[in-house]
């Protein structure tokens, strides 16, 4: 190779290389200026996707969970979480953040944006209960395989599924994912589930035991003088 070709080949990589370096810095996700306690908004940095709030919004308990729908452990707290959050349902604010170990769960990505294409048509946490009740159909199932399910999840709910299937794959839908990632790096997530309760860290040893878990939040609202429900008096 003549001399003149070498240049003009190193000139192309270097070129090539600045334009990936340009991409990456492009997608960097910037969470510094997050407050990861608080109900975040819809933004450009997620997709235009704000979070998913079961329960009151404006209540000033917050209870958020970064989840992975392929981790067994987010499976087994799941029905705690859903007797809970639909008891306390007017006083208490849920949040949901995706937070998929891909590196373990090779379906959860999938299932998290199965999640967000279904909130995209209104029925965000229907499809979260529908992927956790159903965990075990989909977990090992390969790329066609999982999508021709997801896609039946969606028929269930009575969803356009053309639109669905082509929400899977959308960037926006990607872009609120790895917003939540990070979010939930720089809240110290390390593993799945992890529970905050208004910035608070909830141990383990309390969100597997439904009395105490309830307790605990039961304890939040009662700080924040919030009235319980007449069942609970």
């Amino acid at each position: 190779m003549s001399k003149k070709v070498w240049i003009i080949f190193a000139s192309v990589c270097v070129l090539l290389l600045a334009g990936l370096v340009a991409l990456s810095l492009s997608n960097r996700i910037d969470v510094s200026k997050v407050d990861v306690n608080t109900i975040q908004p819809a933004s450009e940095q997620s997709g235009g996707i704000a979070d998913h709030v079961f329960g009151n919004a404006d209540s000033p308990v917050i209870l958020i969970e970064y989840g992975d729908f392929q981790c067994p452990g987010c499976s087994s707290v799941f029905p705690t979480v859903e007797k809970i959050t639909k008891k306390y349902e007017k006083q208490l604010g849920f949040v949901f953040r995706n937070f998929p170990l891909t590196s373990i769960h090779p379906n959860a990505k999938v299932a998290a944006a199965a999640a967000e294409s279904a909130g995209k048509q209104g029925k965000f946490w229907e499809m979260y209960r529908q992927l956790y009740e159903t965990q075990g159909s989909w977990e090992s199932l390969g790329t066609n395989e999982r999508t021709d399910f997801f896609v039946s999840l969606a028929e269930d709910l009575q969803l356009d599924t053309a639109a669905f299937t082509t929400s899977l794959s959308d960037s926006t839908i990607n872009q609120k994912i790895n917003f939540d990632i990070a979010v939930g790096k720089k809240a110290g997530v390390d593993a799945t589930p992890t529970f905050f309760l208004n910035g608070e860290r909830i141990d383990q040893t309390i969100w597997q035991d439904e009395a105490a878990f309830e307790a605990k939040i039961v304890a939040a609202l009662e700080a924040a003088s919030i009235e319980l429900p007449e069942e609970t008096k």
